[in-house]
């Protein structure tokens, strides 16, 4: 997985400052599963990803669904475990511990930029 942070769309402000992006569909389908849970100011980014299941899980997850430009089409607060969640305008699904997404500060229609570490 490769490790880099969610920007605003300026760039200027930092919205999730741990993020990992799954890098292949093997990466993908494993999601979180057996994973611990992700901490304050971390995510993991799926994509392509139009719908998310909890299924296996222990924990709760908000979700951030965005299109093809990183606009925000679809929130969800705290999906539990055993549950599904989808987008169908979405491409890409941010994962994030149930409560996080109040404390971004993520709205829809916010535009979202993933930067590699080191870039």
């Amino acid at each position: 997985m490769l490790l880099g942070a969610l920007f605003s769309e300026s760039g200027k402000h930092c919205v999730v400052s741990r993020v990992w992006k799954a890098e292949n569909a093997w990466e993908r389908a494993r999601g979180l599963l057996g994973r611990p849970r992700l901490g304050e100011g971390e995510g993991l980014l799926l994509e392509p990803c139009r719908s998310v299941h909890c299924i296996g899980m222990s924990y709760a997850l908000d979700l951030v669904y965005v299109d093809r430009r990183g606009r925000v089409c679809k929130l969800v607060q705290g999906l539990k475990p055993g549950r599904f969640s989808a987008s169908l305008q979405g491409h890409a699904t941010l994962e994030m511990a149930a409560g996080a997404l109040q404390k971004t500060g993520i709205r829809l229609d916010d535009v979202l930029v993933w930067r590699e570490e080191g870039r």
